[in-house]
C-alpha cells in the first residue's frame, strides 16, 4: 500500500476539521445575531416601559384623554411579565421591582412588605445591574430622574446558551459515531487478520508434513547427514512460523520467563542469518527480569524488529539491543544505524499496509504491535529516530509479580 494514502487521509482529516470549524463558526455567528436582535427588542420594550412610567408621573393636560391614557400606560406596565425590572429614584433607592424570583415568597409587590432577605437580594441585584448596559434613564421633569435597570429575560438567557448546548450535543454525537465506526472497522480488521493468519498456517501445514516425510527418505537414501541436518533446521523453522500464525486470534499460552533469555535466543538465531558487515549486540540486565509471555510470539517480535533494522541499514551498520527494568516494566530498546524514519511516519508505520520499502506488504510492524499490546499488555513505539542517523524502537512489558 502506498504511504501517500496515509498522507491523503491526514490531509482529509485536516480539511474536515477546518470545514467543521467554519460551519460551527457560521452557526455561532448566526446564533449570536439572533441573540443581539432579541436583546435589542427587549431594550426597546424597556424603553416603552420607561416612557409609560414617565407619562404616568407627568400626565398630559388634556382632561378628556387622561383616563384612557392612564389605562393604556398601566396596561403597558402590566404586560411585562418576563423581563425582571428594578426602578430606582434619583438617590439610587429602589422604588419598584417586577418579575424577580425572590428567595422568599411575597404577598404583594409593595417594597414595604418585603422581608430582609428579599431586600438584600434586590440590593445585590441592583449592584450587579449597575455594571451592565441594561439601564435606561427616565427624565421625570420637575420630579427629577429615575433609573430603570433590567435583566435579560429567561428566553434570551436560554437562547444565549443554546448554541453551546447544541455544539456539545453535536460533538457528543460525532464522538459516538466515530467510536462506533472505529470499533466496527477494528472488529472487521481483526477478523481479516485472524482469518489470514489461520489460513496461512493451514496452507503451510500440508507441505511441511510432506517435507518431513521427504527428509526421512533423503536420510535413508544416503544423503549427507550434514545436508539433512541443515534442511531439517529449515523445516523446523517453517513449522515454527506456521505455529506462530496459528496462534493469531486465539489466546496464546502465557508463562513467566526471563526476558533476557528470550531476547538473546532470538538475537542468536538472527545473528547467523544477517550480513557479517552488520554488528548485532545484546546487553542483557544482570539479574533475571521475569515477564509473563508467549516465547514463540515474543521471539517473532524481536526477529521482525531486527530484520527491519537490517533492511534499514542496507548491508552494513550496527544493531544494539539493551534490556533493563523501568518501574514495574521491562524495557527493551532496539537501536540501529539505518536511514531513520521521518517524524510524520513514526506512528503510521504500525498501520496495516504502510511500508516505505519498494517490496513488502507492510504487515510486520502491525503484527508486532498487536502481539505486544493486545496479547502481552505492553507497549511498542518509536523512541527516537533521525534521518541518516538511525532509529530506536522501545518495547515495554509488565514485569510479573514476584
Amino acid at each position: 500500500m502506498n504511504p501517500n494514502i496515509y498522507d491523503l487521509r491526514r490531509r482529509g482529516f485536516i480539511g474536515f476539521l477546518l470545514l467543521s470549524i467554519v460551519v460551527v463558526s457560521v452557526f455561532l455567528l448566526y446564533s449570536d445575531s439572533l441573540v443581539n436582535d432579541l436583546s435589542e427588542q427587549e431594550r426597546e420594550r424597556m424603553q416603552i416601559w420607561a416612557d409609560a412610567t414617565r407619562e404616568l408621573v407627568n400626565p398630559p393636560s388634556t382632561d378628556n384623554h387622561s383616563g384612557a391614557n392612564v389605562d393604556f400606560l398601566l396596561s403597558i406596565i402590566e404586560r411585562n411579565r418576563t423581563i425582571p425590572v428594578l426602578l430606582t429614584d434619583d438617590a439610587g433607592e429602589i422604588i419598584m421591582q417586577r418579575n424577580f424570583s425572590l428567595p422568599e415568597p411575597v404577598d404583594s409587590l409593595s417594597l414595604f412588605s418585603l422581608s430582609e432577605t428579599n431586600r438584600k437580594f434586590l440590593t445585590e441585584k441592583l449592584s450587579e445591574l449597575r455594571n451592565t448596559q441594561n439601564v435606561i434613564e427616565i427624565d421625570m421633569g420637575e420630579a427629577g430622574k429615575q433609573w430603570l435597570y433590567y435583566e435579560d429575560s429567561k428566553v434570551l438567557k436560554s437562547l444565549s446558551f443554546y448554541p453551546y448546548v447544541q455544539l456539545l450535543v453535536l460533538l457528543a454525537f460525532v464522538l459516538i459515531v466515530y467510536y462506533a465506526v472505529s470499533s466496527t472497522k477494528r472488529a472487521e480488521q481483526n477478523k481479516v487478520w485472524v482469518g489470514l493468519s489461520k489460513e496461512t498456517a493451514h496452507q503451510l501445514g500440508t507441505p511441511i508434513s510432506s517435507l518431513m516425510a521427504w527428509m526421512e527418505l533423503l536420510e535413508e537414501s544416503g544423503v549427507s547427514p550434514e545436508t539433512v541436518a541443515e534442511m531439517n533446521k529449515d523445516v523446523k523453522r517453517l513449522s515454527t512460523i506456521a505455529s506462530r500464525f496459528s496462534k493469531i486470534g486465539s489466546r496464546p499460552s502465557m508463562e513467566p520467563y526471563n526476558i533476557n533469555d528470550i531476547v538473546e535466543h532470538a538475537a542468536d538465531y538472527m545473528a547467523t542469518r544477517i550480513s557479517r558487515r552488520i554488528s548485532l549486540t545484546v546487553e542483557p540486565w544482570p539479574e533475571a527480569l521475569i515477564v509473563t509471555l508467549s516465547p514463540p510470539l515474543t521471539e517473532w517480535v524481536m526477529e521482525n524488529l531486527i530484520k527491519n533494522a537490517v533492511d534499514a541499514m542496507e548491508g552494513s551498520g550496527s544493531i544494539s539491543i539493551t534490556i533493563r527494568p523501568e518501574k514495574a516494566k521491562a524495557l527493551i530498546e532496539i537501536s540501529d544505524t539505518g536511514k531513520g524514519i521521518a517524524r510524520k511516519n513514526q506512528k503510521a508505520i504500525f498501520n496495516p499496509g504502510f511500508t516505505t520499502k519498494s517490496r513488502g506488504w507492510g504487515l510486520g510492524l502491525t503484527l508486532t504491535k498487536r502481539i505486544i499490546e493486545e496479547y502481552h499488555g505492553g507497549l511498542i513505539y518509536v523512541k527516537k529516530s533521525e534521518i541518516g542517523v538511525g532509529t530506536t524502537f522501545a518495547i515495554e512489558l509488565p514485569l510479573a509479580d514476584k
